[in-house]
């Protein structure tokens, strides 16, 4: 892979030494190459398929693609500044690693650094896992063959699904019963009262993992922070579902029912009875299985005549 960029060779060999054996490209932006394979370089234009797991310089893992278990599709672009992300995409090619960093005010306009952000970098650890070059290619035959690999890492993530739930049900010890939908599912702690029924709103506590074990969403205040997942602006407490609701996705239709007041149980979900080939964006890959640790705090019987409650966002059909 040629990586001889000449404006920016001397300037790396002087900072290689007092930067732990980073080169600097234009921008401030440090690289270091552990695998260098041989390929074109990404240019403009490109689909690629990445690894990333972003840090700060503290070595706090802020996110991972590894965590969801597909990598993140890229449309390359111009650089917009000197030493952004795509100007780092630029010195790689198809198989290789290297580790980014990033000036973090340089990241973000002035002003706008996140306050839980601390440090000076931005840290990527990042893999090119595939690339399809754009070069004279028509866009029909482009987006064909994106299309295709697309549809094989569809194809593969289905495959794996029953190994991951296994291998979690395993690691986790739990000892599941399963329903005819394909749910798994263990009580914890049995309530007392009727089982919930259609038709009942159902006021819950909840824990939302994907099966490497990163919790996507929670109810709990207390689980949020220990996650690093806390939203100041959002109010942690328990949220009211209405059971049966087309709003919700079908696991927590399945489980629920499962469940009386006080309750607690812990539900693995196929992705067909959660978000499914399509995912949630940002959140949930494509057919990924997910874990749920749900608590009935309440359980509201309906009024004759009454309106229907407003499903809740957090288990949102997509």
């Amino acid at each position: 892979m040629k990586k001889g960029f000449m404006f920016f060779a001397l300037a790396a060999l002087a900072m290689a030494s007092c930067n732990g054996g980073f080169k600097q490209a234009p921008g401030g932006l440090l690289y270091n190459i552990h695998t260098d394979k041989e390929g074109a370089t990404i240019k403009e234009g490109d689909f690629l398929a990445v690894n990333v797991i972003t840090k700060n310089d503290a070595d706090s893992v802020l996110s991972s693609t590894y965590d969801a278990g597909n990598s993140a599709p890229v449309l390359m672009q111009k650089p917009q500044a000197k030493g952004d992300i795509y100007a780092a995409l630029q010195l790689l090619s198809e198989g290789d690693s290297a580790t980014i960093k990033m000036n973090i005010d340089s990241v973000f306009p002035k002003g706008q650094r996140p306050p839980q952000l601390k440090g000076k970098y931005l840290v990527y650890e990042m893999k090119v896992e595939k690339v399809i070059a754009k070069g004279k290619l028509s866009d029909q035959v482009f987006q064909g063959r994106i299309s295709e690999y697309f549809k094989k890492q569809g194809e593969e993530l289905k495959k794996r699904e029953p190994v991951l739930m296994a291998k979690y049900i395993a690691d986790n010890n739990l000892k599941v019963s399963k329903t005819a939908s394909g749910l798994n599912y263990v009580i914890t702690k049995q309530g007392s009262g009727p089982q919930i029924i259609e038709g009942d709103t159902a006021v819950v506590n909840y824990t939302g993992r994907l099966l490497s074990g990163k919790v996507f969403d929670t109810s709990v205040k207390e689980v949020a922070e220990k996650e690093k997942i806390a939203n100041p602006m959002r109010k942690y407490e328990p949220i009211r579902v209405p059971v049966g609701s087309a709003g919700i996705i079908k696991g927590w239709a399945d489980a629920l029912v499962l469940l009386n007041k006080g309750a607690k149980g812990t539900f693995v979900i196929p992705s067909s009875l959660a978000y499914g080939e399509q995912g949630s964006p940002n959140v949930i890959p494509p057919f990924s299985p997910l874990a749920f640790e749900i608590e009935v705090v309440d359980v509201v019987k309906p009024k004759a005549g009454a309106a229907p409650v407003a499903p809740a966002p957090a288990p949102a059909k997509k």
